[in-house]
């Protein structure tokens, strides 16, 4: 099995504002000690990306270009949640908040003459509804918040032409820590990859793959 088959990259945010401990790192870090379990010879790495605009432009890119997975999950927070949120989609402009270093893409835009919209192959056709352990919600969403997730999601749905997601998850509470996230988290997963070994995905891959650079 070649790199690109057997390598999925997930990733969680650092601190930001207010949330000293963001809950998609936390759950990234859960994930890691629970493993993928999918049955494939899938070797799982996990990153921590700043709340940065500009390195996480940089990281994105090495991901692709490096490790050249065959899935790129993102895990973000999404403090008003109260469910998993699935991102269908990324936007490419609205990026007006600040980062953690006080700075805003120019024009408010992910990639400039990119396109409005770029749709997740995986998310458009995972069941979500099987992706529930423990009484966890679980929803699709088509607003990812035009902020650093939503940056770099778009930015990795570029790069990998559609083999990203974007996950946001609720801030860690009693009734929601990090280990039922990170269980969560396995399942989902998993479950994206059993819809990434179906022929019908395969070919949307290969029809919508562009090589448009960034």
């Amino acid at each position: 099995m070649d790199s690109q088959s057997s390598c999925v990259v997930v990733t969680g945010f650092g601190p930001f504002r207010q949330h000293l401990v963001n809950s998609s790192w936390e759950a990234v870090k859960e994930l890691s000690k629970l493993g993928l379990n999918s049955g494939m010879e899938v070797e799982l790495r996990i990153l921590q990306l700043p709340v940065d605009y500009r390195e996480v432009k940089q990281r994105v890119t090495r991901i692709w270009e490096d490790l050249q997975p065959q899935l790129a999950v993102h895990v973000g927070l999404d403090a008003s949640a109260k469910a998993i949120l699935l991102e269908r989609r990324a936007k490419n402009r609205g990026y007006r908040d600040a980062d953690v270093r006080g700075f805003r893409p120019a024009r408010g835009e992910c990639l400039p003459g990119g396109p409005e919209v770029v749709a997740s192959g995986v998310i458009a056709r995972a069941a979500s509804q099987r992706a529930a352990p423990e009484g966890v919600a679980v929803a699709v969403s088509g607003d990812a918040g035009r902020y650093v997730c939503e940056y770099t999601y778009y930015l990795s749905l570029h790069h990998g032409n559609g083999r990203a997601a974007l996950i946001h998850v609720p801030p860690l509470s009693h009734w929601l820590p990090a280990s039922v996230l990170g269980k969560a988290l396995q399942v989902i997963i998993q479950d994206m990859l059993e819809e990434m070994r179906k022929p019908e995905l395969k070919a949307w891959f290969a029809e919508n793959s562009t090589s448009e650079p960034v």
